[in-house]
């Protein structure tokens, strides 16, 4: 049987936003397929990453790892990275996955970065959570923000335009209404997605829903001092009002997170 596509399901990110409890949500799902764990050429079975780590490996080895046991089951590849692919990136991604459906999870610009910075903190410093990450580390400081990539994973408006020329049906969920009601969000993705939400068997449903209450990947929340979130506000601000103009969608986080300090 020839596919259509390499990959029927895309999530694109963004990163610290939920994409990891959405791949065990789904991948709990009876018609969805994950890849086998290759790490480290992959990252564990979510995460393919064929435009940035596995691109020299070539296109036949991306179906062929993509390629579900049975044709009639969706496959999966959740990469955040993917998110700010440039324009020939995407157009080759549509070329491999032309009836691709795209998921992107928005988070609250400055949320998403203090989580990812944490979040590469923790592994710069071996799993040992510092006791609070401070500007007074300089340069060190801004070296994490460019290794943690804050404005190419935070460039949502951005991102957005350039998936949506080549896939105009791209599905956007906020990460606070995904968190407020997960499972409402969940029946979202899966009309998206055109997977079947009411056929499931009783066993499989109650997989689902038992993953949907669970919490993936969280980190260690050591705090960030008032100079460190004041800095990372002033790089994040004019994507929080980008994103209010044009999607019309509002976060809460960052501003809670300022009110406590202020």
């Amino acid at each position: 049987m020839t596919r259509a596509s390499a990959t029927d399901i895309l999530c694109i990110g963004a990163q610290r936003s939920m994409t990891s409890w959405l791949h065990r949500v789904m991948s709990a799902h009876p018609q969805t397929w994950a890849f086998p764990n290759f790490g480290p050429v992959t990252s564990t079975s979510k995460e393919a990453h064929y435009w940035d780590w596995n691109h020299h490996r070539g296109a036949d080895w991306y179906r062929v790892l993509m390629r579900p046991l049975e044709d009639s089951r969706h496959s999966l590849d959740f990469t955040p990275d993917y998110a700010f692919l440039n324009d020939d990136q995407i157009g080759e991604c549509h070329r491999l996955n032309p009836t691709a459906k795209v998921v992107y999870i928005l988070r609250d610009p400055l949320a998403r970065a203090v989580s990812a910075l944490r979040m590469h903190t923790v592994w710069a410093s071996q799993n040992a959570a510092p006791d609070k990450l401070t500007l007074r580390y300089g340069q060190q400081f801004l070296d994490r923000c460019k290794h943690a990539r804050l404005q190419e994973h935070g460039a949502y408006v951005a991102n957005i335009r350039r998936w949506r020329r080549r896939y105009p049906d791209l599905l956007v969920l906020s990460f606070e209404d995904l968190r407020a009601d997960p499972l409402a969000g969940m029946q979202a993705i899966l009309a998206h997605c055109a997977l079947d939400s009411d056929g499931i068997s009783p066993q499989d449903r109650e997989r689902m829903t038992s993953r949907a209450q669970e919490v993936i990947w969280k980190t260690p929340a050591y705090p960030l001092d008032a100079d460190c979130l004041h800095y990372l506000h002033g790089l994040t601000w004019a994507e929080r009002q980008a994103v209010a103009h044009e999607l019309g969608m509002r976060f809460t986080e960052g501003p809670s997170m300022i009110e406590s300090i202020a």
